[in-house]
């Protein structure tokens, strides 16, 4: 299984309307601020880590993006993870939340 070294991402909004829409009422600091690629999944329940539906080796974590606003809450402050297997090149995403 591959590891890409980790990387942190930071969103940078386009435009006034996104500007808008980033940041939570009542959520914690931390919440929009999980975004990150490679490096090891941060889940915020158990591991969850899929094997490749094509050759049913483990999966390389490739990265996470984290909810980015009230707007655009993700399953209640959650995070979508991206693993992708660089054999079959088949991609599988999965959500977890508190």
């Amino acid at each position: 299984m591959t590891t890409i070294p980790p990387f942190r991402l930071i969103p940078e909004p386009l435009t006034d309307e996104a500007r808008q829409t980033m940041g939570f009422k009542w959520a914690g600091g931390d919440i929009g601020k999980r975004h990150r690629l490679g490096g090891e999944p941060q889940f915020i329940q158990d591991e969850e880590t899929p094997m490749c539906p094509s050759c049913r080796q483990r999966m390389t974590f490739y990265g996470q993006l984290d909810s980015i606003g009230d707007d655009y809450n993700i399953a209640d402050c959650g995070v979508i993870y991206v693993f992708l297997c660089f054999d079959c090149f088949t991609a599988q995403a999965l959500v977890q939340s508190a």
